[in-house]
Order: C-alpha cells, then structure tokens, then sequence
C-alpha cells in the first residue's frame, strides 16, 4: 500500500493492521509475529517511535497498538536500519562482517555491522548517518539541527533547494521547471536527477554538491569504524548509480589509507524491497526458534 502520510499515525496504523488482517486471509500457516520498519527514532523495548520527522510522528505507541489490535507479537526498528539488516543477512553484504549500509532517499540512513553485530547505540539511534553534521553554518534539517547530511545530500533537500532556485531565477531552473510543468514546488528530485543526465547546469551543480557531501559523511564513516564494506541503495542511488563510483574513489582521496586501503563500496541488491526483508528477517530472529 502507498503510506497515507497525510492520515496520520492513526490512518498508517489501520494500514497496517488491514494488511496483517489480508495477510491471515491469504495464508493458512500461523503467523509468527510481525516486524515493522519505520522512518525514526524508535525505543526498542517499547516500540514507541520516538520521533520520525519526515513523517510527523512525535511519542506515537506504534507496537502496542499493533499488538492490541492483531494480538501476535510485534518489533518495531528502523526502516534504513532494517534495511541494513536486509542487505547483511540476504543481499550484499551476505558475506561481510564488518559493513554500513547507507540509503540514500527521501532522507538518509543506514545501519553499521561491526564484528558480526548490528549496532543499535545506548538509546537505539545508532546508524543515522543522515543527521551527521557537514556544514557547520547549512540549512535547517527537518531533525532541528543544520548543516546535516541530509540536508544536502537527501531527496527532499536536492528537491528543495532545486524549488527555490526556480522560485527566484526560473531562467536557470528552465529545464527542471518544464518537467514540474512550471511548478517549482511540485520539483522533485527524480527531476533534478533527469536534468542532470540531460547534461542541465542547475542539475550538475545540485547533484555535484551533494555528491560531495555523501564523499565527506562517508569518509569520516571509514575512519571511525573501519568497515570491509560499504553497501549503498535507496531511490537517489537507483537514478544515480554513478554516485557509487564516485564515492569510492573520494573515500580513498579523503579517509585514513590504511582504513581504505582494502575498502569495498558497492551498490545494495535488494531495491525497494530491503525494508520489508528486513523487517521480517528481525521478526523471525526474535519470534521463531530457528536459525
């Protein structure tokens, strides 16, 4: 189902819950539990999520209420971080113990995999490279702070600052504009992301930019945890394959050698479907008494 962001928590939630109810109508084995991924900050034992700014959510009781209404177990975890899980267990990373997940979307996020353990952090945020700190003096991220990776470098950001380019010199925008059919707020990034291979000025400078801003979070990634492998996907990565080279070749210019020096970066195998592989790869992990 498309996610019904306007809705709210409560329209979301009913999604949910609707397509467990289609799920135990399609299948006569016995459901084992339920995994979900979700774009935010979530507190492991509780499943509340904490906060997810991108879809508005602030406190929301996400698992219990799941769990009042289908009554089977529930966990709920990051989306980005379930995808993570996704590419280790099943995808590119089937392999490697040592490893971060970037997604680059709507937003950015990833999952760090060091000595054969996903990190989670003291408070279950770990993995939100998105809201690593670029420029100290940039935009407002949606998280309240500036400067953010995300906001240079994420789907909404290169969509947004695209939009107020065309705001103000549409001359400049001509080509991303005539796709939006002269609608500077209806740019999205996939649009941007077609003037550039269309070889558009405005294009070239937005997405450069944040190609180079993935080039530095990366990097600083590299030098502080040293991973085998560095996987990437997410919708931005799917329209812009190319980043891909590109980050490996600024990792090696701008991280620690020996950190790079036997360093793979390597496109995610599991498209759009890696949260939803994840999500249930963790369910299966905590609710089914196999390996």
């Amino acid at each position: 189902m498309e996610t019904d962001v306007a809705g709210g928590a409560g329209a979301i939630t009913k999604q949910i819950i609707e397509g467990v109810d289609q799920l135990q109508q399609q299948t006569s084995n016995d459901i084992a539990g339920i995994g979900i991924g979700v774009a935010g900050q979530i507190e492991e034992k509780s499943g509340t999520v904490k906060a997810a700014p991108n879809l508005g959510w602030k406190n929301e009781p996400l698992k219990q209420v799941v769990v009042d209404a289908i009554h089977l177990p529930v966990t709920v975890i990051n989306d980005v971080r379930a995808a993570a899980w996704a590419e280790w267990r099943h995808g590119a990373g089937r392999d490697c113990n040592d490893l971060v997940c970037v997604f680059i979307g709507t937003g950015i996020g990833g999952g760090i995999v060091s000595n054969g353990r996903m990190l989670t952090g003291a408070t279950d945020t770990a993995g939100e490279i998105g809201h690593m700190t670029i420029d100290l003096e940039g935009a407002m991220c949606h998280c309240g702070n500036r400067g953010c990776l995300e906001t240079l470098a994420g789907g909404w950001a290169i969509a947004d600052r695209a939009a107020k380019t065309a705001a103000v010199r549409p001359s400049r925008a001509a080509c991303i504009l005539e796709k939006a059919e002269g609608i500077a707020q209806d740019i999205t990034a996939e649009m941007v992301i077609e003037a550039y291979h269309q070889a558009d000025d405005l294009a070239r400078m937005l997405v450069e930019t944040s190609g180079r801003a993935v080039v530095a979070g990366i990097s600083g990634l590299v030098n502080a945890v040293d991973p085998a492998r560095i996987i990437m996907g997410g919708g931005i990565i799917e329209g812009l394959p190319e980043l891909i080279k590109w980050v490996d070749e600024g990792v090696r210019f701008r991280s620690l050698a020996s950190a790079a020096e036997n360093l793979e970066v390597i496109r995610a195998r599991l498209g759009n479907k890696a949260g939803v592989i994840g999500a249930a790869t963790v369910a299966r992990q905590k609710f089914v008494s196999c390996p």
